[in-house]
């Protein structure tokens, strides 16, 4: 498998392109902000064809680049029904304006072909079978994308913003509910077995296992404790 990932953008979001091999189908996870001509290097390099965008939520920092790259390769997108609204309307999911140095670089809105995901939807694309959980917290429409193991490669997970290395996301923008993340890390996350790889929204890769060893929130929520005053990370 081929997984080409890269920090984009004023919030260093993490854009992942991933495909059997190089020279095949591609699938883009999250193409936020500024991300565009990482997407079109990588497509490059790795002789890839894209065939879908699958978002993890709404925020500007992960869907700000869809319509320039749905364009470029002619290809729909997948987001969750309930973080819709922010594709076009960027600055509700934030609670605030974005500034208008930042927002004269956004193409806001919607690209032609829009699908929505579901809980438990599988989603066979680029040769790869996508598995979504509904995650809600960090926002209502929130999202993981599981990859199942496969020959010498481990399972998979692509969290967006509701778990990261040390951390999770922030639960205090419009949408974010703190009772909801906790509910989400117990349902999405502690099932996965401890090998599982997580790519996030945000930093370095890590692994369920070390969440689960070293997590202050994945290990209270194991505890059956409630949250954690520990920082939490994304837009």
């Amino acid at each position: 498998m081929l997984i080409a990932g890269f920090p984009a953008g004023a919030w260093g979001t993490n854009c992942y392109l991933v495909a059997p091999a190089a020279g095949e189908e591609c699938v883009i996870i999250d193409p936020g902000h500024q991300a565009a001509d990482g997407v079109a290097e990588a497509v490059r390099k790795h002789r890839l064809k894209p065939v879908a965008v699958v978002l993890t939520h709404g925020h500007i920092d992960h869907v700000a680049s869809v319509v320039p790259v749905c364009g470029a390769h002619d290809v729909p997108a997948w987001i969750h029904p309930e973080d819709r609204y922010m594709m076009s309307d960027p600055e509700k999911g934030i609670g605030r304006a974005i500034g208008m140095p930042l927002m004269g670089e956004l193409t806001v809105g919607e690209p032609d072909d829009v699908r929505e995901l579901t809980d438990g939807t599988r989603l066979k694309l680029a040769g790869l079978d996508f598995s979504v959980a509904h995650a809600p917290g960090h926002t209502k429409g929130s999202v993981t994308f599981g990859l199942p193991e496969a020959a010498d490669i481990p399972p998979i997970m692509f969290s967006g913003d509701l778990l990261f290395a040390g951390s999770i996301g922030r639960t205090d923008l419009p949408g974010g509910d703190m009772a909801e993340m906790l509910d989400s890390l117990a349902r999405v996350c502690l099932p996965l077995d401890d090998s599982t790889v997580v790519l996030s929204g945000h930093g370095p890769q890590t692994t369920i296992g070390q969440e689960r060893a070293t997590n202050p929130y994945l290990r209270q929520v194991a505890a059956g404790q409630g949250a954690s005053e520990a920082p939490r990370r994304g837009m």
